[in-house]
C-alpha cells in the first residue's frame, strides 16, 4: 500500500541517514574494486569507510541570525539542523528594545520576533510544529491565547504553556518554536 506524502516526509531523517551509510558502503566497495582482493586491501577499505562514516553522518547545523538581531547571551536566535528550525525563546521586546506596557502588545512583539527568525530561515508560522509558551502570570493565559490564535494558522502546532516565576527583565511572556524546514533549500 503506498504511503501518503505526510508519512514519507516523516521518514526523511532515517532515509537521509540510510543514504549516508549507503554512500560509505559504496565507497568501501569501490575501494575494493580498485585494489586487489588481498586481506590488507579489505582492511584498508573497511578502515576508510569507518573513518569517513562519522563525517558523513554528522548533523548539519546552521545559525539563523536575522539582520539586526541582538541576543542577550551566548546563543543563536535560531538554529537550522537537518530540516528542522529551532527558535530560541523570544520575549516581547519591540523594535526599540522596550517591552510594551499593554500585555497584548507584548505578545504581538514576541510573535513578531519569532516571525523574523522564521522568515529569515525561509519558513513561516504555518510550518511550526511545536510551541512552548512561558507566562509569569497564568491569569494572562486567555489574553495571550487571543493574540496567539491570530498568528498560527490551522492546523495549529502542538503547544505547551507553563507558568514561571520570572523571565528576563520585565517580560511577562517568552515563546520558543520548533518548525519544519525540510522544504528550505540549502
Amino acid at each position: 500500500m503506498p504511503h501518503s506524502t505526510e508519512k514519507l516526509n516523516d521518514l526523511n531523517g532515517p532515509i537521509l541517514l540510510s543514504t549516508k551509510v549507503l554512500l560509505v558502503l559504496c565507497f568501501a566497495c569501490f575501494t575494493l574494486l580498485l585494489m586487489s582482493l588481498t586481506q590488507k586491501s579489505i582492511h584498508f577499505a573497511i578502515a576508510t569507510g569507518l573513518l569517513l562514516a562519522p563525517k558523513l553522518m554528522q548533523a548539519e547545523k546552521k545559525a539563523v541570525m536575522p539582520p539586526g538581531a541582538a541576543t542577550a547571551g551566548p546563543y543563536s536566535p535560531g538554529v537550522l539542523s537537518n530540516g528542522t528550525l529551532y527558535v530560541a525563546g523570544q520575549i516581547g521586546r519591540d523594535a526599540s528594545g522596550n517591552i510594551p506596557d499593554a500585555f497584548e502588545d507584548e505578545v504581538k512583539a514576541c510573535l513578531a520576533n519569532v516571525d523574523r527568525i522564521l522568515k529569515h530561515a525561509g519558513v513561516s508560522a504555518a510550518d511550526a510544529v511545536a510551541v512552548q509558551v512561558y507566562l509569569t502570570d497564568m491569569d494572562l493565559f486567555e489574553r495571550m491565547n487571543k493574540v496567539y490564535m491570530g498568528y498560527f494558522p490551522d492546523p495549529r502546532p502542538a503547544r505547551t504553556t507553563v507558568g514561571v516565576a520570572k523571565l528576563v527583565g520585565k517580560a511577562r511572556i517568552e515563546i520558543t518554536v520548533t518548525a519544519d524546514a525540510s522544504k528550505v533549500k540549502k
